[in-house]
């Protein structure tokens, strides 16, 4: 009996089906590639590299990470957008190309809100104040006090324009009535050598990234800006026991892909990472230096993001903030 065109159809159908979910079950059977979209060395890069080799072992294929930084993280995240939603191009991102830079680059190439499938946020860590040991400065009054006395004149080092650290002391200028010069570097590793030489007064600075300068005496802790003390420097007031209320930050690190990515793929996934990032080693590794772990679900993601995205947009309209 001849088939007729329409069983035809449904029968083609049910065979693409049936490929398809053969091959989100045997994901993944080549190299994935985990795009961070910084230069090597970073917060962002250390949460990638940390969780390659134990997805490798896991699935006996490379996790590899390639760094295509540039554009405040934008370059990256547009390469993440356009490639394949095959499971084999993840991007692993701070919160800035997510949910700050969006408001600061004119003319995207992606939609952050919705050009993605949202997998995980890995780890999340509060930004700290910190000064040179040779600052007079020894508490956060002490840094109000002359910035009142000497409004636009003390100087804030970031990451890079659309940074945390960058939108944390525009935030701190906002909640504290002061103003400062912001003075942005190409990455975390420059602007904390010249915090340490002198050359710039201030910085709120991922705990994570500086924790080994504080322990050995080449930055001094002003505060933090979680809402209870961090458990590796507790003798380091948060911001609001220091007077300065809603300036509670955290820096956060994620991991999306292309939209489209078949669910049952997504699903593996997800499942993947969170199982690497909740490693005992990775774990210690990471709140050993002041990180959390998250390891939250996507739909948990979503809504993160959504608040995230809302609070950012709020504090650049307000501070009129720009990098250009």
């Amino acid at each position: 009996m001849l088939e007729t065109p329409v069983k035809k159809i449904l029968t083609a159908f049910a065979l693409g089906l049936t490929a398809w979910a053969a091959s989100a079950q045997d994901w993944p059977q080549k190299s994935v590639t985990m795009v961070v979209p910084f230069p090597p060395g970073g917060s962002t890069d250390q949460v990638a590299r940390a969780i390659g080799p134990r997805l490798t072992e896991k699935f006996k294929q490379s996790f590899l990470v390639d760094n295509k930084a540039g554009a405040t993280g934008t370059i990256g995240a547009t390469f993440v957008k356009r490639a394949a939603p095959d499971g084999y191009t993840f991007l692993v991102t701070s919160l800035g190309p997510l949910v700050i830079v969006p408001h600061l680059v004119k003319g995207l190439q992606y939609d952050a809100l919705n050009d993605f499938d949202l997998i995980t946020v890995a780890v999340a860590s509060p930004n700290i104040l910190v000064v040179p040991t040779s600052s007079p400065h020894k508490s956060v009054a002490d840094v109000i006090a002359y910035e009142k006395a000497n409004p636009g004149k003390m100087t804030f080092a970031s990451a890079g324009n659309g940074s945390s650290d960058h939108l944390t002391a525009e935030l701190f200028w906002q909640q504290s009535g002061t103003t400062g010069i912001h003075v942005p570097y190409k990455g975390g590793a420059p602007a904390h050598t010249d915090l340490m030489g002198g050359q710039v007064d201030a910085s709120f600075q991922n705990v994570n990234a500086v924790a080994q300068y504080i322990k050995g005496g080449k930055m001094r802790a002003l505060a933090i800006t979680s809402p209870k003390r961090s458990p590796i420097f507790p003798d380091v007031p948060t911001l609001a026991e220091a007077g300065v209320k809603n300036v509670e930050v955290a820096s956060w690190q994620a991991i999306v892909a292309p939209k489209g990515l078949p669910p049952a793929v997504r699903e593996k996934a997800h499942a993947a990472f969170v199982e690497a990032l909740n490693d005992p080693k990775v774990k210690d590794q990471f709140t050993s230096i002041g990180f959390e772990m998250v390891a939250n679900t996507p739909a948990q993601f979503a809504e993160f993001q959504q608040k995230e995205y809302a609070r950012w947009k709020k504090v650049i309209e307000a501070g009129k903030i720009t990098i250009d």
